[in-house]
């Protein structure tokens, strides 16, 4: 399983990155969009394959059951950046980001789940 957490390690890193990007400076949405591109791909080719080889079959369900969760919160996570792409108003873009903030916290969770 170490490769697992290897895995779920530096995706954690990354989102912690974007966390930090998003809460503390002036977001560069083409940035942002970006980095959220690049983690949904890092999921998909890194951490979505090393589900089948995990051999022991009482983590497998459990592992399973968080990386679907992670899959949809990835998937939102996308709709929100979307949406704060279209906020016209500055109210609205700070509730966006807001979103956006609390969508990571949550996938920072499951990882920090996952490697204990």
């Amino acid at each position: 399983m170490s490769l697992i957490r290897e895995k779920y390690h530096a995706l954690m890193i990354s989102l912690k990155q974007l966390h930090s990007d998003v809460t503390t400076t002036e977001v560069d949405t083409p940035k942002l969009r970006q980095h959220v591109t690049s983690l949904q791909q890092f999921f998909q080719q890194q951490i979505v394959p090393l589900m089948n080889q995990d051999t022991d079959s009482n983590n497998q369900g459990w592992l399973q059951s968080n990386q679907t969760e992670m899959s949809k919160q990835l998937r939102l996570l996308e709709i929100d950046v979307m949406f704060f792409q279209g906020a016209r108003q500055a109210s609205t873009a700070k509730t966006r980001l807001d979103a956006i903030g609390d969508r990571l916290t949550t996938l920072i969770e499951y990882c920090n789940a996952i490697l204990q």
